[in-house]
């Protein structure tokens, strides 16, 4: 152990420059893990507040927001956690080359493991850190946004001292936990020779577990017999298995699009769908939580219309903040992962090059392969979101304007900012290139 602290520290001496992947990797690492800390921090900062003002002032409704507040949390705290673990996996990931050096020059597997693991803690460390004092300041932006008839103070938000550094070891140990888990898919054998374990194929029952919780959210529904944290965890239940689904369905989509493909843009889009359609999911699964929150806010929406409750409003504008903050964690976690698949794919992109393809073609083979499962995934979370929502409101949801424009429009704005974070990861192609 000592001495593989001691290798670290050494290595660390190393200038990377500019165009070092090793380089790019580490800021966007620690990029991505400054994000996740500071809106974590910044949900649940919105989650204490509305517990204080329950415990100041406890009722029925007070009772219903903190509710309502602890299952927004849940929400964003799915696609935080994924991107804190794509941030620890871009963070171990692309050192294959170094750990196979360093192992063919006799370091033993616990010592290179142990290499990438302080690298990733590091990353972690200083991303969270960033993160934490972010948080400060994007209290200001929540601030002009009104609950129960009252905005919100910047006193109410802050959450206690000690929850700082409680979220920076919680990020490390998310962190740890991601990059233990990738080592294991990569193998440095005693030749130095990185050898990466091909990943199983993803089987079609991978559908059954939607069928089951949409179908017992419906059956417990229209009983009347179960109460409403039930049926939110249902919800929940819904969004989870969504996930569960969504790679599945990647791998079906790349394989019909290498068959139908016309295009060199469109085939190496749909055989990189094919080699990683988790990666693909991951990269656009922020968008189905979006989508699925933004059927949420819009039906809302249609009820506080004409109905002068001001909780109604009260649920359409946290379901609007909601889709805000998931639609900039999603842009953010396609442009990290996007930026890491390019340093992770730099040699077939060199080939590519050196072979005579046009970058714009590889601009356009990489939109494909966001555009693609990003439809895919509004659909998937669409049909979702008509499971829960059908049975509460009938089919008049679907010829209501108000419900119609909202989501469309929050959808579109989600899918743009998503499609804008793989844009950004444009430069890194030619850096990988140069």
């Amino acid at each position: 152990m000592v001495t593989a602290v001691r290798m670290w520290l050494l290595l660390r001496k190393r200038d990377a420059g500019r165009t070092d992947p090793q380089r790019l990797t580490s800021v966007l690492a620690v990029v991505a893990f400054a994000v996740t800390t500071a809106v974590a921090l910044l949900v649940l900062g919105g989650f204490r507040a509305f517990a204080e003002r329950h415990a100041a002032a406890p009722s029925d409704d007070t009772s219903l927001y903190v509710m309502l507040a602890g299952t927004a949390a849940g929400l964003l705290l799915i696609p935080l956690v994924t991107l804190g673990g794509a941030a620890s996996r871009l963070a171990v990931a692309r050192r294959d080359e170094r750990l196979a050096a360093l192992r063919l020059a006799g370091a033993t597997t616990p010592q290179v493991s142990t290499l990438a693991l302080l690298d990733s803690t590091l990353q972690a460390a200083i991303g969270a850190v960033i993160g934490a004092v972010a948080y400060f300041g994007l209290i200001p932006l929540v601030l002009p946004v009104t609950f129960q008839q009252r905005p919100f103070s910047y006193a109410e938000l802050v959450l206690p001292w000690w929850a700082l550094p409680l979220s920076v070891v919680a990020v490390v140990l998310v962190a740890l936990v991601s990059a233990a888990a990738s080592l294991r898919r990569v193998a440095i054998t005693p030749l130095g020779v990185a050898a990466r374990q091909a990943p199983p194929g993803l089987h079609w029952t991978r559908v059954v577990p939607i069928v089951v919780v949409c179908g017992g959210f419906v059956v417990l529904f229209n009983s009347g017999q179960a109460p409403l944290i039930v049926l939110i965890l249902f919800l929940l239940g819904g969004l989870a298995v969504v996930n569960i689904v969504g790679p599945w369905l990647m791998g079906v989509i790349g394989k019909r699009a290498a068959k139908r493909a016309k295009t060199a843009a469109s085939l190496i889009a749909a055989r990189r769908l094919i080699d990683a359609p988790k990666t693909a999911w991951r990269s656009v699964g922020g968008v189905a939580l979006a989508t699925f929150i933004a059927s949420m806010a819009a039906s809302a929406a249609m009820f506080a219309a004409g109905d002068p409750d001001p909780m109604l409003a009260d649920i359409g504008t946290g379901g609007q903040l909601t889709l805000v903050i998931a639609a900039v964690v999603a842009a953010t976690s396609t442009g990290v992962m996007q930026a890491g698949r390019i340093i992770d794919q730099r040699a077939e992109y060199r080939a590519l090059h050196l072979a005579g393809t046009d970058v714009r073609v590889m601009d356009e083979a990489r939109l494909r392969e966001v555009g693609v499962p990003l439809i895919a995934a509004v659909l998937l979370a669409t049909a979702a979101a008509s499971v829960f929502l059908v049975p509460a409101l009938g089919m008049g949801l679907f010829t209501e304007p108000v419900v119609v424009v909202q989501y469309l429009l929050s959808v579109v704005g989600a899918c743009a900012l998503v499609l804008a974070g793989s844009w950004a990861s444009k430069g890194v192609v030619r850096t990988v290139l140069a």
